[in-house]
Formats: C-alpha cells, sequence, structure tokens
C-alpha cells in the first residue's frame, strides 16, 4: 500500500518559486546563490521528482524555507538503562 505524500514535489517547487518571486530573486540568481545550476533551479521549481534532495536542500535554506522532519514515535531512540 502506497502512503499518499503529504507534500508533493510540485508543491515544493510551486513554495519555491512563489518565494524566490517574492524575494524578488532571479532563477539564475538563486542558482548562483545556491551553488546549483539553473537547469536544477528550473527543474525544481517545475517539481521534477528526481532532482537531487542535496542541492534541493540547498536551495531551501538559500531561499530561508524551513523544514521538519518528525520521525514516527516508534523510531524515536529509547533511552539507554545504565
Amino acid at each position: 500500500m502506497e502512503v499518499p505524500l503529504k507534500y508533493t514535489p510540485a508543491q515544493v517547487g510551486e513554495l519555491i518559486r512563489a518565494t524566490r518571486k517574492s524575494l524578488n530573486v532571479t532563477q539564475k540568481d538563486l542558482a548562483l546563490t545556491s551553488g546549483t545550476g539553473l537547469r536544477f533551479v528550473i527543474d525544481l521549481e517545475k517539481g521534477k521528482e528526481t532532482c537531487e534532495i542535496g542541492k534541493a536542500l540547498l536551495v531551501l535554506q538559500t531561499l530561508g524555507i524551513r523544514i521538519t522532519l518528525t520521525p514516527p514515535s516508534a523510531a524515536t531512540p529509547k533511552a539507554s538503562k545504565g
């Protein structure tokens, strides 16, 4: 059974595009500032599912977009008994 994504690549791409535009930053400038390529930024904003996660995180950080990863409670480390 496939679990639906909370956020799709297309939704993340739209958030990146909207944030970039609100900051009056061009795709080219975002690529230069984040250390990625222009083609990568274009693909990321279009929601391309195969974009590299490391580069995507750089773009998010460059724009000031924060993400939170929360593991399921079963994956939370237990305190060791000493």
